[in-house]
C-alpha cells in the first residue's frame, strides 16, 4: 500500500468516527423528554438497534452488486457477533450515562490489539502497545470515578451489570473488527449490510419466539411515523456510512491503528450528550482526565518517530562542511 492509501484510509476512518459520534444524540432524542415527541411511545434499546439495523442494511444493500453477493460461514458468526454488540451497546448508552458505555467499548483497541497480535499474526510494536494502554487507562478512569459507590445495593448491582454491559460491547466490537479484518477480500458494502440486516433479523426473530406473533407485531409496529424517519437517520447516519467507511479503510490499515484512530468517537459522543440533556450527562473531573488519556494516546501514536535512517540523515545534516 502506498502512503497515499494509507492517509485516504485514516481520512475515512476519522469521519467514521464523527459519525459514530452521534450515537448519543439519537438515542436522547428518542429516549428522553426533550419536548419533540420522539419519546412516545418509549422504544426499547432492543426496538432501536433493530430498526437502526433495519434501515441502515437496505441503504447500503442499494450499493451492492448481485455478483459482489457471496456467502462464507464466518460471515453468520460475524453476523451473530454484531448483533450481540449492538444489543449491549445501545442498552448500556440508554440505561446509564453516556460517558460509561461509550468509553467501555472503545476499550476495544485494547482488545484488537491482543487478538490481531495473537491471532492474526499482525505486527506489534512497543509504542503501539503503549497506546492501546492509554487509551484503556482512560476508560478504566472514567468509569471508576463514575462508580456508583453511594447507592442502594440493589442500584449498585443495576449499575455493575449495565457496565458489564460496556465492557462486553467492546471485546464484541473487537472481534467484529477482526472479522472484518480478515474478510476484507470481499465487498464493503454487502459485508456491512449483512451485518446490519443480520443485527435486524436476528433481534427481530428473538423477540418472536420468545414472545410470540401477537406481541412481535405490537412491537414491530410500534414507533410513529416522527420516529420511523429519526430511525432512518440514525440507521444511514450513524451506521451505514460509518461503517462502510471503516470497513473499506481495513484494506489499507491495520486493525489495531483503525481501532486507535476510532478512540475520537468517546471524545466527541459525550460532548453531544451533554449539550442535548446536560442534566444527565454533565462531564467531571474524571471525565476530563479519562478524555485526556485517551486524546494522549492519540497523539502518542502520531507522533514523530525517530528511526536509525532519520537519525543518520540529522547527523549528515548537522556535519559542518570542510
Amino acid at each position: 500500500m502506498t502512503a497515499e492509501s494509507h492517509s485516504h484510509a485514516r481520512g475515512l476512518l476519522i469521519i467514521a468516527a464523527v459519525l459514530w459520534s452521534t450515537g448519543s444524540v439519537f438515542m436522547r432524542l428518542l429516549r428522553e423528554p426533550l419536548g419533540l415527541g420522539l419519546d412516545a411511545p418509549l422504544l426499547t434499546p432492543l426496538q432501536v438497534a433493530f430498526y437502526r439495523g433495519l434501515f441502515g442494511g437496505l441503504l447500503v444493500l442499494a450499493l451492492v452488486a448481485r455478483s459482489e453477493m457471496t456467502f462464507r460461514p464466518r460471515m453468520a458468526v460475524m453476523m451473530v457477533v454484531f448483533t450481540v454488540m449492538s444489543g449491549l451497546y445501545l442498552s448500556a448508552l440508554d440505561l446509564g450515562p453516556a460517558a460509561n458505555a461509550i468509553l467501555l467499548q472503545n476499550t476495544a483497541p485494547l482488545w484488537v490489539y491482543v487478538f490481531a497480535v495473537l491471532f492474526l499474526h499482525e505486527s506489534a510494536s512497543r509504542r503501539g502497545w503503549e497506546t492501546v494502554l492509554f487509551g484503556a487507562a482512560g476508560a478504566v478512569v472514567i468509569v471508576a470515578g463514575n462508580w456508583p459507590r453511594d447507592l442502594p445495593p440493589a442500584e449498585q448491582q443495576t449499575q455493575a451489570v449495565i457496565l458489564m454491559m460496556g465492557v462486553g460491547s467492546g471485546i464484541t466490537y473487537a472481534v467484529v473488527v477482526l472479522f472484518l479484518r480478515t474478510l476484507r477480500a470481499y465487498s464493503s458494502a454487502w459485508l456491512v449490510a449483512l451485518n446490519l440486516l443480520g443485527t435486524a433479523a436476528t433481534l427481530g426473530a428473538f423477540v418472536l419466539l420468545s414472545d410470540g406473533p401477537a406481541a412481535f407485531g405490537t412491537w414491530v409496529t410500534a414507533p410513529t411515523a416522527r420516529q420511523v424517519g429519526v430511525l432512518v437517520v440514525f440507521g444511514a447516519v450513524q451506521m451505514a456510512i460509518p461503517y462502510w467507511l471503516f470497513t473499506r479503510s481495513l484494506r489499507a490499515v491495520p486493525p489495531q491503528e483503525a481501532a486507535i484512530i476510532t478512540l475520537l468517537e468517546p471524545l466527541l459522543n459525550p460532548v453531544w450528550a451533554y449539550l442535548i440533556t446536560p442534566e444527565k450527562d454533565t462531564p467531571n473531573v474524571w471525565m476530563f482526565c479519562g478524555g485526556g488519556l485517551i486524546l494522549l494516546a492519540l497523539v502518542w501514536q502520531y507522533l514523530p518517530r525517530r528511526t536509525p535512517a532519520t537519525e543518520s540523515a540529522k547527523m549528515v545534516a548537522d556535519k559542518p562542511l570542510d
